[in-house]
């Protein structure tokens, strides 16, 4: 048997990507080349300099993320997404989101990217790839620090609830821990408290996001969307905030004022179902594990409800966008049948 070199071995396997290496690639292209167009427009807009630094540094990743991504799939034999280009962005249309609004978004859409990247590590092969994603881990995390320290400065950052530290280590007594859909309720344990407050500051975000492309939304139906976007992120967020007041905790700050009554659109319709379908299909994830580390009966089943909001949402965003024509294919297992 002839034995190859080792430098030939070594290239065959630079050249090949496993499905899961093209997804996280793919998906990565379409969410920095929409992060540009957004980057570009918020920075136009902008005023605060502290913010500003920030949008820049945001840029910055983005841009690099979409060479080195197009460098990976070109030497793959892949085909580039058409993602989203100058077209899909009108840096010149007036401010639809306060300064303020712009922190809160790049906090939103880092703590996605550190979440996509960590996936995206562990389920690479390649070891360029995973350096690659480790890379992008690393840079997510400097941004998020960026964010977190500058939001602590200002008056609408709210914490995460602290609770008081047990006297000494205790187990559960009784399967009632679980089985208390009505009557007395125990009190929210900390993984309970963490996975409500920070799916209700999300759902309160995409609310107020839904609240802007709605406004300035081109097409009726994506018109409507958003609209009915609005409705059912806000009545899924009230339902967070209920379970956290039966507990007397603060809850999170809500973002719809920071939108300003601009009705001249700064993304495409195209841009805004994507960044839509997007959020919903994070909201899925995170409600699915949500459910998993809830142990009282009644959350278990509000987060069986927002789930199905959420799906409905998914399904009208995905209909939408194949209608228009917006959703791009990606890479497919050869069809034998055909």
């Amino acid at each position: 048997m002839e034995v190859l070199p080792l430098g030939i071995f070594r290239k065959e396997k630079t050249t090949t990507l496993t499905a899961s290496e093209v997804s996280a690639l793919w998906l990565q292209y379409l969410g920095d080349s929409m992060a540009i167009c957004i980057y570009k427009y918020f920075l136009n807009i902008v005023e605060d300099k502290e913010i500003k630094s920030i949008l820049e540094f945001a840029l910055q990743l983005a841009e690099s993320h979409v060479t080195k991504i197009t460098q990976f799939l070109k030497n793959a034999n892949f085909q580039i997404p058409i993602g989203f280009t100058e077209s899909d962005v009108n840096v010149n249309a007036p401010r639809l989101f306060s300064d303020e609004f712009l922190l809160f978004y790049s906090y939103i859409m880092t703590i996605h990217g550190i979440t996509a990247y960590s996936l995206a590590l562990t389920n690479s092969e390649r070891e360029d790839l995973q350096n690659y994603f480790f890379e992008c881990t690393v840079s997510s995390k400097q941004l998020f620090q960026k964010v977190i320290e500058l939001a602590k400065k200002r008056p609408k950052y709210a914490s995460v609830p602290s609770i008081p530290s047990p006297r000494v280590a205790k187990v559960v007594e009784s399967p009632g821990f679980i089985d208390n859909l009505i009557g007395d309720k125990r009190p929210l344990n900390s993984s309970e408290i963490s996975t409500l407050f920070f799916n209700s500051t999300k759902t309160g975000f995409i609310k107020a996001l839904s609240l802007a492309f709605s406004q300035v939304a081109d097409l009726e139906d994506v018109r409507n969307f958003m609209l009915k976007n609005v409705k059912l992120a806000g009545k899924d967020a009230d339902s967070f905030d209920a379970i956290l007041k039966q507990d007397h905790l603060p809850l999170p700050e809500k973002w719809d004022a920071e939108i300003t009554n601009s009705t001249e659109s700064p993304f495409s319709d195209k841009l805004i179902m994507f960044h839509a379908g997007f959020l919903v299909n994070a909201a899925l994830t995170y409600y699915g594990a949500s459910i998993g580390s809830s142990l009282r009966s009644d959350i278990i089943l509000n987060y069986s409800r927002v789930f199905s909001h959420a799906m409905e949402a998914g399904v009208l965003s995905y209909n939408i966008m194949v209608k228009h024509g917006w959703l791009e294919k990606q890479p497919e297992a050869i069809d034998r049948k055909s």
